[in-house]
Formats: structure tokens, C-alpha cells, sequence
């Protein structure tokens, strides 16, 4: 179905090294805005927009691997730095474990496949603003940083019932698919960067991929929370430089 670059919607800036960003479920090309800014002027930065919204069966994590998978072939992308936030993240581990020799770095922030706390505890509603606001004020330590554009985008998503459909499947379609078995097998350098004050993904599970993952390295951020490439970016931009250029 996808066969040329054009076929995908994605943005790249910068030149070297590619950097596949991997966004969660209600996430966007805007959540890395901060990072592209920082690492551009030294990576390829790269961030698909993933189709979440575009599935309705029950296999959503298989589907967006196959997406995952074909985009990569697609773009001739080797040696990979993969980050991922929430969803994005457990997308990544699924890449990483299948396909280890195009691995470079893998860096996790927020990731699921554990346990998520998805929504703060319940699926989106449609046609309740205030709600919204509160569930995108409930992924971040402080509520200010969900911006009226933030919540405005969520709203619209949460909107269509289509979408809708499609976020709840995948949403059941990640809670069962625990990759505790494979960390075991994760052979790719991994990062962990957390917000100490998660809600989503809380800090056991930082610690218990920390434990699970043969070549781990854990950052914590203090007065942070699910997404912190957002909330703390020049932080979590620091902490992955150096781990990058160690």
C-alpha cells in the first residue's frame, strides 16, 4: 500500500545520522518541536505521523509495526536512533527486538508495554471539552503546559467518532500486548529517560524496564511528567545529547 516517501506523512529537518521521533497516542509532529530545534543541526530528524486513528481491528500494535517497518524500508533508514514517548516507545521496542542490526539507540520516555494508566484511567469522551482539558492537564506534572492549542488538538481528535473508535482500539490493543518476555532479547543500547511525577506510566515502571533490559541507562526528571521532550525539553534534550556523544 505504501511503496515512495510520499506516500507517508512525516517531516525531516537536519542532515546525519537519522533520529526516528515516535509520538503517543494522542501525540503529533508537534510534540518534538524542542528537540528538532536542539539536534537538527547535527541529525536527520525524522518524525512520522503515525496512523492511530486508522484502525479498527484488533491487532492495532501489529499494524503499526507493518507501518513502522514499511516506512523505514521505505526511506532506506540504517543505524537508527530511535525515542519514543508512550505509545511511540513501545512501538520502538517491537522494532528494536525484531530488527536489532538496524539499531543504533533506543531511548524510552514515558513508554508503555508495561502498564499504562491510559487517559488517566478512562477512555476519551466525546463532546466535553472541560474533560479533555483535564485529561491533557493530567499527562503533565504542571497543568499550564497544556497549551490551548494541545487541548484544542486532542478535542478535535476526540471529536470524530471515527478517530475515537480507532484511539480506543489501539489503546486495549497496546494494554495487551506486555513486552515484558522480549526485553530479555533487547540487544540495542536503551536510554530511559521518566518524569518523576508520571501519572500515566508511573516510576515502578521506569524501574521495572531498567531491570528488564540487559543495557539500560535511567534519567530521572523532577516536577515532570508523561511527556517530557514537552514539559522539561531542555533537560531531556540535555540528558539525551550526552548519552548520544558519551
Amino acid at each position: 500500500m505504501f511503496s515512495t516517501p510520499s506516500d507517508y506523512t512525516y517531516t525531516t529537518n537536519g542532515t546525519g545520522e537519522p533520529v526516528l521521533l515516535l509520538h503517543g497516542l494522542f501525540g503529533g509532529l508537534s510534540n518534538w518541536t524542542a528537540f528538532i530545534n536542539r539536534f537538527s543541526a547535527s541529525y536527520q530528524t525524522i518524525v512520522p505521523s503515525l496512523p492511530i486513528q486508522n484502525y479498527n481491528g484488533d491487532h492495532a500494535i501489529e499494524f503499526l509495526l507493518d507501518y513502522l517497518e514499511g516506512f523505514i524500508s521505505t526511506l532506506q533508514l540504517r543505524n537508527l536512533i530511535i525515542i519514543g514517548n508512550s505509545l511511540g516507545g513501545h512501538l520502538a521496542i517491537r522494532y528494536a527486538v525484531k530488527h536489532p542490526d538496524n539499531m543504533r539507540t533506543l531511548v524510552l520516555t514515558g513508554s508503555s508495554g508495561l502498564f499504562e494508566n491510559t487517559m488517566g484511567g478512562s477512555y476519551p469522551k466525546r463532546g466535553s471539552y472541560e474533560y479533555i482539558r483535564e485529561r491533557v492537564e493530567y499527562t503533565f506534572h504542571d497543568p499550564a503546559t497544556a497549551s490551548r492549542e494541545l487541548v484544542d488538538e486532542v478535542y478535535k481528535i476526540t471529536s470524530d467518532s471515527r478517530k475515537c473508535i480507532g484511539i480506543i482500539k489501539m489503546a486495549k490493543s497496546a494494554q495487551r500486548d506486555n513486552v515484558s518476555p522480549l526485553l530479555s532479547n533487547l540487544r540495542t543500547p536503551t536510554l530511559l529517560i521518566w518524569g518523576c511525577n508520571d501519572r500515566v506510566t508511573p516510576p515502578h515502571v521506569a524501574d521495572d524496564f531498567h531491570r528488564m533490559i540487559p543495557d539500560s541507562t535511567l534519567h530521572w526528571i523532577d516536577e515532570c511528567g508523561h511527556a517530557p521532550m514537552m514539559e522539561k525539553p531542555t533537560v531531556f534534550n540535555d540528558i539525551v545529547n550526552n548519552y548520544l556523544t558519551k
